[in-house]
């Protein structure tokens, strides 16, 4: 499943050849996928105080998602085949001033210059987000193969990771702080601030981009071409379905800003508290696996971390402590941590270069688009039961998502990471 040296990986290309953190270009697309994840979260987090404090009503919560996750299912697949067939940076530098104009949207409602008082605009502001963000992932993992030679990518996904889920800490700690000391208004400002930070890091890239011979092939058969080998591949169409099917019945952190008020009885600082404790257990088992890769057994590995998540979704959904709860987080993203750091390797070592784009976008519509469906489930079920069955049914789910895949995909059960370098 191997292919030749990626061509930014030419030999005498000191500076790509030299380990990740000492790559300057590997440094630069780091600045930009902090910066985009870090105005992403911070909106999040707003969002979620904003909608629930105008309706107390957590079903409004799971629309927040659904208004995002629509847009990005629609842009998502042409994203891929633009990322493959246009100038990558420029096609980031866009997204990313698309992802500013959100917040300025969104600051202007908060201060009450646009229908204030009104959910809508908010909804329509979000699902601007959701449009943009798909081009993200894509151009990330598709610069990522640009500025790192394959020996490199194990630990470069694993580094990846840390500053993926530092951006998933910080975030929503500066966004809570932030409510409570400035404002809304103010709390959306910051967060344009660092989507044009990360406009102006992606821009500053120096990689060379894919030839132009590869840049003929008709949009719908392209797309089409990208779809045949994700779902013709049982290990990488496997991690992806598991990581999937996880999140969206797992996605209990949705109903952070429900717990916070109705169970927990805590400020907006204890929701930047509760939607960071992921991303800090993430966190640490990044720097684990960047230090220690693993090679072998990875497939157990991957299903295990996806049951011990399951489980310690349903611990969050029983607890009535907030420190507790924000344990039972922090373990979750231990686990999620490593299912990150497995399904990007996996992601980076079977996707051939000329495809990274399409084959991103398809998995951004497995895993980027989970999130938010997984947020209209919680809504939607905490409407129907309760808060706190809807996320302990989800957790059980989970557990039986496990189950299945490790029993329709058996390459992926028995996989080891040799088998794809």
């Amino acid at each position: 499943m191997s292919e030749p040296q990626n061509p930014a990986a030419a030999p005498g290309d000191e500076e790509t050849h030299s380990p990740p953190l000492r790559n300057r270009g590997f440094r630069g697309l780091m600045l930009y996928r902090i910066c985009s994840i870090l105005s992403y979260q911070i909106v999040a987090v707003t969002v979620g105080w904003h909608v629930y404090e105008l309706t107390r009503d957590p079903w409004m919560l799971g629309l927040v998602g659904l208004a995002e996750v629509l847009p990005y299912f629609c842009v998502a697949p042409f994203a891929g085949y633009l990322v493959d067939h246009l100038p990558r940076r420029k096609l980031g530098m866009v997204a990313c001033l698309g992802l500013a104009v959100t917040p300025l949207l969104l600051a202007a409602i908060a201060a009450g210059w646009l229908a204030a008082g009104h959910v809508w605009p908010i909804y329509a502001a979000v699902a601007l987000t959701g449009a943009v963000r798909a081009f993200l992932g894509p151009v990330y993992n598709a610069l990522f193969a640009r500025v790192l030679p394959r020996v490199h990518f194990t630990s470069g996904a694993s580094l990846g990771s840390i500053v993926f889920q530092a951006g998933l800490v910080i975030g929503p700690a500066i966004g809570g702080l932030m409510i409570g000391v400035a404002g809304k208004s103010a709390t959306y400002a910051l967060a344009a601030g660092f989507a044009l930070v990360a406009a102006g890091a992606v821009v500053r890239l120096r990689v060379t981009e894919p030839p132009l011979e590869l840049q003929r092939a008709p949009i719908f058969a392209s797309i089409a071409e990208g779809a045949r080998f994700v779902f013709g591949h049982q290990i990488l169409l496997g991690a992806l379905a598991l990581d999937m099917f996880a999140v969206l019945f797992g996605g209990a952190i949705s109903l952070a800003p429900a717990f916070i008020k109705e169970i927990l009885h805590y400020g907006p600082e204890g929701l930047g508290i509760l939607r960071a404790s992921p991303a800090l257990g993430a966190v640490v088992v990044g720097v684990w696996l960047a230090r220690y890769p693993l090679q072998r057994h990875a497939g157990r590995v991957l299903l295990g971390a996806v049951a011990g998540f399951g489980l310690c979704i349903i611990g969050f959904g029983l607890s009535t402590t907030f420190w507790l709860s924000a344990a039972w987080l922090l373990l979750s993203g231990m686990c999620d941590g490593v299912s990150v750091v497995l399904r990007s390797t996996i992601l980076q070592l079977a996707t051939p270069d000329h495809m990274r784009g399409r084959v991103s976008s398809i998995n951004g519509l497995f895993i980027g688009s989970s999130n938010e469906l997984g947020a209209f489930y919680a809504g939607s079920m905490a409407r129907l039961i309760g808060l706190v069955p809807a996320v302990v049914v989800g957790g059980f789910v989970t557990l039986g998502v496990v189950a299945t895949t490790a029993w329709k995909a058996p390459k992926l059960r028995r996989l080891d990471l040799r088998q794809l370098q």
